[in-house]
């Protein structure tokens, strides 16, 4: 298994005890769905001042990681192509299954998703995750900046910091989309400059000007190019 704890005595210890709090509140609320796999979730508690969380060991590399090959002209082979639209495939899997319970994983991004031996994807962290019926919740505010959907980050900026977005599916399939976009290329699908503060690059993020796939792909593949471009 995989355990998720916070360190009492550390900075912002209370802030992560919360989280995970509320990722327990989502995992079980998911399961109760029929979102999830229901072996995901194993047990949550308390310790001394702290909280952990414990989940299913999931065997697989980050989506950066698992992208290496095909970011090279060596990716362009029979092989890899329907890998990369395998992946692909069972990652919206995971996702629509959420959206048909009316919920969002509101933070897809490379680091969320790993790849497994047989090439199939798997969803992990749900603490931010969107739903119906979460009065008690701690406000979302966005989560990685470089895969953040134009809409959510349009909402950030123009409210106040303790103001809930609520993220929808679409959030997800654009993030899902930036992702395989940055994997793949190696460039994020919004440019601007590493050293731009996060309300900058929600600004650029928010005009929707993704760079064009054509001048930034390391190979030709239509189908999968034309799978992120819906996205």
């Amino acid at each position: 298994m995989a355990l998720k704890a916070n360190a009492p005595d550390s900075e912002g210890a209370r802030d992560k005890a919360e989280k995970l709090a509320q990722e327990n509140r989502h995992l079980l609320q998911l399961t109760q769905a029929d979102a999830i796999d229901r072996a995901y979730r194993i047990e949550s508690g308390t310790w001394e001042d702290g909280r952990w969380l414990a989940v299913r060991w999931i065997e697989g590399e980050l989506l950066w990681r698992a992208f290496r090959i095909a970011r090279g002209p060596e990716g362009d082979c029979p092989s890899v192509r329907p890998w990369l639209l395998g992946i692909a495939r069972t990652w919206a899997q995971r996702l629509a299954a959420m959206h048909a319970a009316d919920w969002a994983h509101a933070d897809v991004q490379p680091t969320n998703t790993l790849v497994t031996n047989s090439g199939s994807t798997e969803v992990i962290d749900y603490a931010l995750a969107c739903g119906p019926g979460q009065d008690e919740r701690i406000p979302y505010r966005g989560a990685l900046t470089h895969t953040t959907a134009p809409e959510v980050a349009d909402a950030i900026l123009s409210t106040s910091d303790d103001t809930h977005v609520q993220a929808g599916p679409a959030a997800d399939m654009w993030g899902l989309g930036a992702s395989l976009f940055w994997c793949w290329t190696g460039h994020r699908p919004v440019a601007y400059e590493d050293d731009l503060d996060r309300l900058g690059k929600l600004h650029a993020i928010a005009k929707g000007r993704t760079l064009r796939l054509e001048d930034v792909r390391p190979w030709v593949f239509p189908e999968f190019e034309q799978l992120i471009t819906a996205c």
